[in-house]
């Protein structure tokens, strides 16, 4: 921190700024320097660099919203495996490292065929093809097949997940790139007694929030990290963007300013 009006972070604290839209709703995404609401910060946990700490990011801190939702509903390893969906991506993929680590089973679906190593070595047991994983019957449900899941991507997606979860399981939905619009039935709701938890990151309680960040940088600290991550320079930006937007890119990418 190079300048600061609050007494809770004097100037040469190591802080993290994540969701409250930044980037987003907000100018600053990439700045090299910003001026935020002491309110909107975490001092860094001694277990985390301040590299580690972004390459966990919104991506991880979101992850581990869902792994909380999971086991706050009562899911735990021993009621079957976990689905993860856009698992290459960067929620996915911290959300499979954390579950794996947990004890939990952890079948990943994804597009990127060529990831399948990858996604085992982060933990994965099984990967699904995204479009096989789609071609489902039309039925109000289907067969009862995972204990949670966590939906990165909605949509369809998210539809065929809701339908396929077993008795009293939940699903953690962040997402929204495979659409807005969920086309199902209430029978997984009140047949199942399934639980739709959505995840909310940008605003997050800050107690919630500094409590996720110490569980992630100790027992819940991804094993995995420097095999996460993609590290580039601030002119390589817009390249990466496009790379992101047409589907080439897997994990986390760390810009360095």
């Amino acid at each position: 921190m190079a300048e600061s009006s609050s007494p809770e972070f004097p100037v040469g604290t190591e802080v993290i700024a994540t969701g409250h839209e930044l980037g987003v709703e907000r100018w600053g995404g990439w700045a090299e320097f910003v001026r935020v609401p002491a309110a909107w910060l975490v001092k860094r946990p001694a277990g985390l660099t301040l590299e580690e700490a972004m390459t966990i990011g919104t991506a991880g801190f979101t992850a581990a919203q869902c792994v909380q939702a999971l086991i706050h509903a009562g899911v735990t390893p021993e009621r079957g495996s976990i689905i993860v969906t856009g698992a290459t991506g960067g929620v996915g993929s911290m959300a499979v490292q954390l579950l794996a680590q947990l004890g939990y089973a952890v079948t990943a679906v994804s597009g990127k065929l060529d990831r399948v190593e990858w996604l085992q070595q982060l933990g994965v047991k099984a990967v699904i093809d995204r479009e096989t994983f789609l071609q489902v019957p039309n039925r109000p449900l289907l067969s009862a097949t995972w204990a949670g899941g966590v939906d990165t991507v909605g949509g369809a997606m998210l539809t065929t997940l809701l339908r396929s979860i077993s008795h009293r399981g939940c699903v953690a939905a962040c997402g929204v790139v495979g659409g807005a619009d969920l086309k199902l039935t209430v029978y997984p709701f009140i047949l199942r007694g399934i639980t739709l938890a959505g995840i909310d990151s940008a605003w997050c309680p800050e107690p919630q929030r500094a409590e996720i960040w110490n569980r992630l940088a100790t027992d819940w600290k991804p094993a995995h990290l420097a095999d996460s991550r993609t590290v580039i320079d601030l002119d390589q930006v817009g390249p990466a963007v496009e790379q992101i937007l047409q589907g080439q890119i897997a994990g986390r990418t760390l810009i360095r300013i």
